[in-house]
């Protein structure tokens, strides 16, 4: 599958049985329909509940990395700020750097995902990529 920002081929990695793809380039990840709640331990769907569509955006618009169709501009209340991610209704979500970091440290219980997703950015940092 390729990246929708970079446009290389991303790579496939294992979090809590559920297998993402993430950009060695610009460190995003997608993640299929229903992989966010999963790897959240996110039973009840609360994540979902925090998703607010935008109908305006100064953002770039990103391509589903499976449709090749434009996505939709979701914001996601946290405690801190709004983080705006994209998501094709059919397919996944798309997460820049950080961002699913961000949100499964307001939202999430599941350590395991957090010290995983924390290791592979803090990695990225030491070794000089992005």
């Amino acid at each position: 599958m390729k990246c929708p920002v970079c446009n290389k081929i991303m790579v496939i990695l294992e979090l809590n049985d559920v297998e993402i793809d993430y950009c060695l380039l610009c460190n995003g990840i997608w993640l299929d329909n229903g992989e966010l709640e999963l790897i959240a331990e996110d039973k009840n769907n609360s994540i979902v509940n925090l998703f607010e569509k935008m109908d305006n955006s100064l953002e770039k618009s990103k391509k589903c990395p499976v449709c090749r169709k434009k996505m939709k501009k979701i914001k996601i209340k946290t405690q801190k700020e709004n983080i705006i991610i994209d998501k094709c209704e059919n397919h996944g979500i798309w997460f820049d750097k950080g961002e699913l970091y961000q949100i499964l440290k307001q939202v999430s219980a599941n350590s395991k995902a957090l010290d995983f997703l924390k290791d592979m950015f803090l990695f990225n940092k030491k070794t000089g990529e992005n």
